[in-house]
């Protein structure tokens, strides 16, 4: 029965919500940990036999591994959106979980490069020679220029970008569409790298961005691309994923004096909390700039 649950649900996800692949797959692990878990330890397969005191059990449990705060979290939460649609489904009366509270993580500041670091990066590293070159500095310009996740850049179409405008449509989470302004040098990398895929890519999408062999790009490829050139003596930093180049586009937004509820629309928030951490990140900036210029602050350090 949970299993049968656990398909209905991931569907669901995939066609409904049109969750990202990475995201899906965060999905499936948490759900399936905790299902291995309840099988394990109650012999618990029919869904409505779960009761509230099973969750707290698993909590404990996910304590005892020393799971981190956040990731508790996560779990927690996958395993309430997963309760929550069998309830709107109607194949469950009651939810074990709605009593059930996930710890607080601490407040995290965003990793991100300074400015002298992402100029570096887009001035001085090299590319491979070809189509492998140029796809890879076309993914690096538009994660750092337009601060998109590493699923929408995946699925950008060639339809989504407007070289006359100006612009690029995403669809982004909640399937909500945003428009993102794009500079002219972005522009040009764009119409030269449709120039070459015209040329020399056979393919059978329409996904802007595209492998030599016409296959469309795939969640660890980014990584990958992203995690080699961060690696040139670009950062000191240990995490050098995708989603740093987003901290890194709304950061530096941030510090060069945007509004916040313009980079809330950029990065298609839901809600100003989640951007709020960029006006902690900034207040950071300026302490850093005070102690550095401030006659006072430097005489008392």
């Amino acid at each position: 029965m949970i299993k049968e649950h656990l398909t209905l649900f991931e569907q669901y996800l995939k066609y409904e919500k049109r969750m990202s692949a990475h995201t899906l797959l965060a999905y499936n692990y948490d759900l399936n940990q905790f299902v291995a878990y309840l099988a394990g330890t109650y012999e618990l397969e029919d869904t409505a036999r779960i009761e509230a005191l099973h969750v707290r059990s698993y909590l404990v449990y996910l304590n005892e591994l020393k799971h981190k705060e956040r990731s508790v979290q996560r779990k927690i939460s996958a395993i309430k959106s997963f309760f929550k649609f069998l309830l709107k489904r109607e194949m469950l009366s009651t939810n074990p979980v709605a009593q059930i509270k996930a710890p607080k993580p601490p407040a995290r500041l965003p990793v991100f490069l300074e400015q002298h670091q992402s100029s570096k990066l887009f001035t001085e590293v090299s590319y491979p020679e070809g189509w492998e070159g140029l796809t890879h500095q076309l993914i690096l310009e538009l994660l750092y220029q337009t601060g998109i996740r590493r699923g929408e850049l995946i699925s950008l179409k060639e339809r989504d970008v407007d070289l006359f405008r100006n612009e690029l449509v995403v669809l982004g989470k909640r399937n909500k569409e945003r428009a993102i302004p794009i500079g002219a040098d972005l522009v040009q990398l764009i119409r030269e790298y449709l120039k070459e895929k015209k040329r020399i890519i056979i393919s059978e999408h329409d996904n802007l961005l595209t492998l030599e062999s016409g296959k469309p790009l795939y969640d660890n490829y980014v990584y990958r691309v992203v995690n080699r050139y961060l690696s040139q003596d670009i950062t000191t930093l240990s995490k050098r994923s995708p989603h740093i180049m987003r901290h890194t586009f709304a950061t530096h937004l941030t510090h060069n004096g945007a509004g916040i509820n313009a980079i809330k629309e950029l990065l298609g928030h839901s809600s100003l909390a989640a951007t709020q951490i960029y006006t902690h990140s900034n207040i950071e900036h300026l302490k850093k700039i005070y102690q550095q210029a401030h006659p006072k602050a430097t005489n008392e350090s």
